[in-house]
């Protein structure tokens, strides 16, 4: 008999064989799923925080991509970057969520006026708070390209891969988000 170093699920064990061992057990999927929730969940949070403007909702969503993947590891752990498709499932139900909500207030315009919400004073944050609005207020995939490259700071390389797009469209859809932006803050003379 002799002794063999194995890796199970993450810890190297001795063991005793009569015979080479044949395999090393590779770490459990668990493992695997909790490395890229642990590397992947405040960005993500953040992210959905700027296309939604709710802190709340934002952890909602991305706990629901989450959950989503955990249902599909078997598929999704197989991937080449696991977080980008929780990342694009998460944009996907924060946009939805966006437009529920739209309509929700739409809905409840038609009933009356909508109480005017309070400015607190500080300009900066007004001032963000205002950029995210008009943000939410693009088209779904403009807003998802700006939030991708501006919460967290990605490439044109990489929101392609998150959005599964061309670099191309995502250029176009950045091009044409600052251009929309440009305009809605641009002082009423020279719109």
């Amino acid at each position: 008999m002799r002794v063999e170093i194995v890796d199970v699920d993450g810890v190297d064990q001795a063991v005793e064989v009569a015979a080479p061992v044949v395999a090393v057990v590779a770490s459990s999927p668990t493992r695997a799923f909790e490395a890229v929730f642990r590397a992947d969940h405040r960005s993500i949070v953040a992210l959905t925080w700027a296309l939604t403007g709710d802190r709340a909702v934002a952890e909602e969503v991305t706990q629901e991509a989450f959950l989503r993947a955990h249902q599909r590891w078997g598929r999704v752990g197989g991937y080449d970057n696991p977080g980008a498709w929780v990342r694009r499932t998460a944009i996907n139900l924060a946009l939805s969520d966006r437009r529920r909500r739209g309509a929700e207030r739409r809905a409840l315009d038609r009933f009356g006026p909508a109480a005017e919400s309070s400015d607190d004073g500080a300009g900066a944050i007004a001032s963000a708070d205002r950029f995210w609005r008009a943000v939410r207020a693009l088209p779904r995939r403009q807003a998802a390209v700006v939030a991708l490259h501006y919460v967290e700071d990605r490439s044109v390389v990489e929101i392609a891969a998150v959005l599964d797009i061309a670099e191309g469209t995502v250029k176009a859809h950045l091009h044409q988000a600052r251009a929309a932006l440009a305009a809605s803050f641009a002082p009423e003379e020279e719109r």
